[in-house]
């Protein structure tokens, strides 16, 4: 199955990133999928086109938390999207048969201008980064995206764009599946959201001592004021982190004992680090490796460019075909 998701480029990447996609990455491409991985740094326009001084640097420290994370570019196409000018030509030939009203309409489209305030959300790329994204998954003809469950009302989107083009000129797309992903929902160490500008994220890249440090302030059942207090494991903020990477016997004791508080939430988090430490210690490890190694990650950009150049080649010149702008 033709697999095709992207990210875009933030720099360094957290457990969130890991969990939420790069482990579901992996386990599509060691099934023998054809996957396409690409570093949306179009994307990453929609909302800082002010700020770009950094992301050359940004694509390269995402790309290498991929390889490190199990992504591996043998049996996975990794590429940078804007390499590709087919992008952009197919987001153009969408976005002129994409009703507006659509758009507009966008959940996501309409809550990112309620909440992000600090940043100028008020151009035509914001508003059209769905149509975008159509382009992304079906220049590759993709068959199936990744997506959690919050995220198919997206891909939705991309499917009825899918279905006009081929209803107008000719059926040359997939109408792509989702292929959920079921992930653990972690939070960062204050129990909002984990993200970077929160300052609240446990990097891929953090050492064992940055480790130790965060997630000893890491927040955990409210309701457990005194260490003499029974505690919910599943009110906790720590409890996903034993769920995903602490063996059943560890999850088990850390249940029994937080509910009859026969241990502490200092005790918890020595247990967790016990579990956590040594899985993102081989992550770092290899992340160390490719970081030594820059021209390797060019190589293997350049290399996953060329092959997707050829499909993207394709299937651009099928569209200009079908919709008469070519004879």
């Amino acid at each position: 199955m033709r697999i095709v998701s992207g990210m875009r480029p933030t720099g360094r990447l957290h457990i969130g990133h890991l969990l939420g996609a790069l482990t579901n990455w992996k386990k599509l491409q060691d099934e023998g999928n054809d996957c396409f991985f690409f570093v949306a740094d179009w994307h990453a326009l929609t909302t800082d086109f002010k700020n770009t001084s950094q992301l050359p640097e940004n694509n390269r420290e995402m790309v290498i938390d991929w390889l490190a994370s199990g992504i591996d570019p043998e049996k996975s196409t990794v590429f940078l999207q804007s390499a590709i000018r087919e992008h952009a030509e197919l987001f153009l030939m969408f976005s002129m048969i994409t009703p507006l009203g659509w758009l507009e309409r966008n959940p996501t489209y309409k809550e990112m201008r309620q909440e992000i305030t600090d940043k100028d959300l008020s151009n035509l790329g914001f508003l059209g980064y769905p149509v975008l994204q159509a382009a992304d998954i079906l220049l590759y003809k993709g068959e199936a995206v990744p997506v959690g469950q919050d995220q198919v009302p997206h891909l939705e989107l991309t499917r009825e764009i899918t279905r006009r083009f081929n209803n107008t000129y000719a059926h040359i797309f997939p109408e792509p599946q989702p292929k959920l992903t079921e992930s653990p929902k972690i939070n960062g160490v204050d129990g909002r959201k984990m993200s970077k500008s929160y300052g609240n994220a446990i990097l891929l890249s953090d050492s064992t001592a940055d480790i130790e440090a965060k997630v000893r302030t890491m927040v955990t059942d409210p309701k457990r004021a005194r260490r003499k207090d029974p505690g919910d494991p599943d009110t906790c903020n720590l409890y996903p982190l034993h769920e995903t990477y602490s063996p059943s016997e560890t999850i088990q004791n850390v249940r029994k004992g937080c509910r009859s508080a026969e241990i502490g939430c200092v005790d918890c988090k020595k247990m967790l680090l016990d579990s956590l430490l040594p899985k993102l210690g081989e992550i770092r490890e290899k992340r160390d490796h490719f970081a030594q190694h820059p021209k390797r990650i060019d190589e293997i950009l350049d290399a996953g460019t060329q092959k997707a150049q050829k499909i993207a080649t394709k299937t651009m010149n099928e569209v200009k075909k079908v919709a008469h702008l070519v004879s």
